[in-house]
């Protein structure tokens, strides 16, 4: 992880940085509440932040769709927090199925690690997930080899959606290999403490009812709304036939606002929500801004330059209109910046046994491959993304610790 404050200390620009959770945006005021969500606690815990343009990049939260029991039950994959929660609740699986005098029953439900959604996300933790198991849980715990098992379930009819038909086969083919279970076509209805309800739809189109036992669910699917997000949209009338977030025109300009900016899943740009397309939303928004900074300031010289010419003559007074001249010119470039374009750059999706694959644009067409050397230009596109050396570094000093010492088992 790379601290904001190690990022910021390093522009130039001013930054006020303050980590806070914001509550609520006030879009007549034109004023962002925000709230100290840490464990101390000072004299004030909550004020506001008055703005005069706004970008909102807050993302989603998971979307549970409604089924009883997923928020209660389910560990999620958003956030730091969750990556932890999900750490320690696979080592407590692992020991408790290792308790002494434990029922075979209770074993197998215990070491059973389900995960819902065949994304890139879902895909991508299963396999990690098998691969915890294989090259560090097998070892340090041999007690669990024949009752590990892990799960993905997809209510569509394939995983990876995105992805073509030749690298969904290879993925599921190389999940058989790796003794992951896929089921396909297989809808979540309720979750329990210790079992999930789902609705399998079998080839001839009938429905059955299946009820799975789990040690781990893991919830990888469905972007919903975050509350902040809700509430600026019911103060803008524009916004009210939005369901999915905050819609934007071709400048990422929020509907119905003239000030306000959204990036990333809190918007609705006609793009898919994936970290591809918010990337190249922040950079043109920088651009954008860029411009319009140097646009206040070009108007600025020139509205001098027009007092000044008024006071000379000759000379000095063709001068003076050269600069003009020269000023708008560069106005008129810098004006020339157009509406939010995305480049798709490819899909990329690792799928355990160091294997991964990829469907990268390339010249006219996209460019399908899979296996070990996909894997290998897996790692360096996403090392290439981080945001320092420094960062560049510590992911290859994690990368090499863990392939000569092992994953860290610990809880914490």
């Amino acid at each position: 992880m790379e601290p904001v404050r190690n990022i910021l200390r390093h522009k130039e620009a001013s930054v006020k940085y303050y980590e806070a959770e914001a509550t609520k945006i006030d879009y007549e005021k034109k004023v962002v509440y925000i709230n100290d969500d840490s464990e101390i606690k000072g004299d004030t815990s909550s004020t506001e932040v008055p703005f005069d343009m706004l970008v909102v990049g807050v993302g989603a939260e998971n979307a549970t769709f409604g089924i009883p029991g997923v928020r209660e039950h389910s560990c999620f994959l958003k956030e730091v927090g969750d990556a932890q929660a999900i750490r320690k609740r696979i080592m407590d699986c692992v020991e408790t199925a290792s308790f002494k005098d434990q029922s075979p029953e209770e074993r197998k439900r215990l070491l059973h690690m389900v995960v819902v959604g065949g994304g890139p996300t879902g895909v991508e933790f299963a396999g990690e997930l098998q691969d915890f198991f294989e090259q560090d849980l097998r070892k340090w715990v041999p007690d669990i080899i024949d009752d590990f098992h892990v799960t993905l379930v997809e209510a569509l009819p394939n995983v990876l959606p995105m992805f073509s038909k030749q690298l969904i086969d290879y993925t599921e083919s190389t999940f058989k290999e790796e003794s992951i279970t896929i089921r396909t076509k297989t809808m979540v209805k309720k979750v329990t403490d210790k079992t999930i309800e789902a609705e399998y739809t079998k080839p001839d189109g009938t429905k059955e009812l299946e009820t799975l036992p789990y040690g781990l669910l893991v919830w990888a699917t469905g972007n919903a709304l975050r509350p902040v997000v809700k509430d600026l949209m019911s103060q803008i009338p524009a916004q009210k036939d939005s369901r999915r977030g905050l819609a934007v025109n071709e400048y990422l300009v929020v509907n119905g606002t003239e000030n306000i900016w959204a990036v990333g899943d809190c918007a609705i740009a006609n793009y898919a929500p994936t970290a591809q397309v918010a990337s190249q939303e922040g950079a043109f928004l920088a651009r954008l801004f860029n411009s319009m900074a140097k646009t206040d300031t070009i108007n600025t010289e020139l509205s001098l330059l027009s007092e000044q010419q008024a006071k000379v003559s000759g000379d000095d007074r063709t001068a003076v209109f050269d600069s003009m001249k020269a000023l708008q010119r560069q106005l008129r470039r810098v004006k020339q910046i157009g509406p939010f374009e995305y480049s798709h750059q490819g899909s990329l999706a690792y799928i355990g046994s160091e294997k991964a694959v990829a469907d990268v644009s390339w010249l006219s067409g996209n460019f399908a491959s899979g296996g070990t050397m996909t894997y290998l230009f897996w790692r360096s596109a996403y090392l290439s993304m981080c945001f320092s050396t420094r960062n560049r570094i510590l992911v290859c000093v994690d990368w090499l610790k863990a392939k000569l010492f092992g994953r860290d088992v610990s809880r914490e």
